[in-house]
């Protein structure tokens, strides 16, 4: 099989190459040709892939060349639209990082193109393969938690600009932290209620964190309500220090009317701290959520059953992204569209 990543864009587009590269029976390539959007320090293009040991591509034609079987995009949110087309246009599978696109716009033309083409669309939300996560959304499966009634999320991390600049540039990302990280626990939700669709958003942000940094929202705070009755909120704020031990978390608490169910995505870590390095670090030994995710994508669920977000859910979270936006500029709820 063999399977490339287009852009080195994101942060997490190393990680998957590492990933890749590991798998028996996977060829893996890589292409970044728009090296000269990274900010000065970054490192990616043909300097990362030699770094990793991995063979690139320097155009992205040559890619297609190719024949991959699947294709995996970690640009700019804003470029995701045209290598999802491209890959459509090709009939390659994509797994896209999220979230889905910058626009709901740019969301709905992706979708429409995969289906055309009768390509599959994925969208890489990996925290739905993490052991705690699975346990929540068996209690509630069986009904053991009973009805949902309300959830309360945060996904709280560092200044990602700090890896990637192009976080905090609205014309590349789409927004700031709002942008960033509510599709996350927005994903978890659409995954854990099925059939229940969001309603209504209303949500709040600053600047007030990192103000003279950047200029995008750092801090924020969601309500969703959803036609099943549940509320749920999501802290999706850019605000663990430069100090902190680990680049961010994801939690959530899910009410039900006969249990309250709490789950932490990474929590398999031992925190501490480095006097060589001076600064806190952590040793990870649970189960890699992107592997999980990538083996998802490429071989089918595993044998609890989880598969990838597809191109619609992800659009859903993208709406709810979009509704966000419109509520915190006019200060009222917004219907999601």
């Amino acid at each position: 099989m063999k399977v490339a990543v287009l852009s080195f864009a994101h942060v997490h587009a190393a990680g998957y190459l590492r990933l890749l590269d590991r798998m028996p029976g996977v060829e893996v390539l890589g292409s970044d040709p728009d090296t000269a959007l990274a900010a000065p320090g970054e490192v990616r293009g043909r300097a990362l892939a030699d770094h990793l040991g991995v063979a690139y591509a320097e155009t992205y034609e040559e890619v297609f060349a190719q024949r991959p079987d699947a294709v995996i995009v970690c640009s700019e949110n804003a470029r995701h639209r045209a290598l999802v087309e491209r890959a459509a246009a090709h009939g390659v599978a994509v797994l896209c990082e999220k979230p889905l696109a910058a626009s709901v716009e740019d969301g709905e033309a992706m979708v429409a193109a995969c289906r055309a083409a009768g390509v599959r669309l994925a969208v890489a939300f990996p925290v739905r393969f993490s052991p705690a996560y699975a346990a929540v959304k068996a209690a509630v499966a069986s009904g053991e938690a009973g009805r949902v009634l309300a959830v309360s999320g945060a996904n709280n991390g560092a200044m990602p600009t700090r890896d990637r600049r192009w976080f905090a540039d609205p014309e590349l990302s789409g927004g700031g932290a709002l942008m960033d990280h509510t599709v996350h626990i927005a994903d978890l939700l659409d995954d854990l209620f099925a059939a229940a669709r969001p309603v209504e958003v209303y949500a709040q942000t600053n600047n007030l964190l990192y103000a003279g940094e950047v200029d995008v929202e750092t801090s924020g705070l969601v309500s969703v309500t959803y036609d099943n009755g549940a509320v749920a909120t999501i802290d999706c704020s850019w605000s663990h220090p430069r100090s902190h031990h680990s680049w961010g978390g994801l939690g959530m608490t899910v009410v039900g009317e006969r249990a309250t169910l709490e789950m932490d995505a990474f929590d398999q870590k031992v925190h501490g701290f480095s006097e060589r390095l001076g600064r806190g670090t952590e040793l990870p030994f649970g189960v890699d959520l992107d592997e999980r995710m990538l083996r998802a994508f490429l071989y089918g669920p595993g044998e609890d059953g989880q598969d990838v977000a597809d191109g619609e859910g992800g659009l859903r979270t993208l709406r709810i992204v979009a509704a966000g936006y419109a509520s915190s500029r006019s200060g009222v709820p917004v219907p999601v569209g």
